[in-house]
């Protein structure tokens, strides 16, 4: 547990860091679909994190023109947890320096499985013709959609494993692996790894 709220400290200073580079957004993989299985104690205490983490830094958040935000189904997480995001959400809504978006509750596989549901009940609806469906009608209508395709994914941990993490945007991001672990991934971690990726030539498609 001391873990979990060391790493909720590290990311407000990863974010004024990314801010300070004039980084637009920054997403955090906070709960996946699949952390659901962990036991109900460690649940219990990362749905703490969350509420109050949010009541602590709200503040902070609109001093240092932190818009918030969150992706996922945000719909299965407790009331309390909600009323936290939408009440940070609404706090920050005039912040313009930089999106902090939270993953709740998210998971690639999902996020796709919910998109083809909301494709199939406007193609009943007759407001689309399958046959004239593009990746940009698709990109529409995913979580991300307000924020583009990642740049950058950094994996901290020494993991190389996706995760289940943004499988659609991620076509022609980059990855940056580091065995830091995240608790302990400071600015000047963040900084070396935006470095790293400034030295790469980008291909799409090759």
């Amino acid at each position: 547990m001391q873990g979990h709220w060391e790493g909720a400290e590290t990311l407000i200073d990863l974010v004024k860091a990314a801010s300070e580079l004039g980084v637009k957004t920054l997403t955090g993989y906070s709960f996946s679909t699949e952390n659901w299985t962990r036991p109900k104690e460690e649940i219990e205490e990362l749905m703490n994190i969350f509420e109050i983490y949010l009541h602590r830094k709200r503040e902070t958040m609109v001093l240092e023109g932190i818009r918030f935000d969150w992706i996922g189904n945000l719909e299965k997480m407790p009331t309390r947890v909600q009323e936290a995001f939408i009440q940070t959400k609404e706090a920050t809504a005039r912040a313009d320096k930089i999106n902090l978006v939270l993953a709740v509750n998210y998971g690639g596989r999902d996020e796709i499985k919910r998109v083809v549901g909301k494709l199939l009940t406007l193609c009943d609806q007759k407001k689309i013709d399958p046959s004239h469906l593009t990746e940009d009608m698709i990109a529409g209508l995913l979580d991300t959609a307000p924020f583009g395709d990642p740049s950058l994914l950094i994996r901290t941990s020494g993991e190389y494993r996706v995760s289940n993490f943004l499988l659609w945007q991620i076509s022609y991001t980059e990855f940056y692996t580091t065995d830091v672990l995240w608790p302990d991934f400071s600015p000047k971690d963040f900084y070396e790894a935006i470095l790293a990726f400034q030295s790469r030539m980008r291909r799409r498609g090759s």
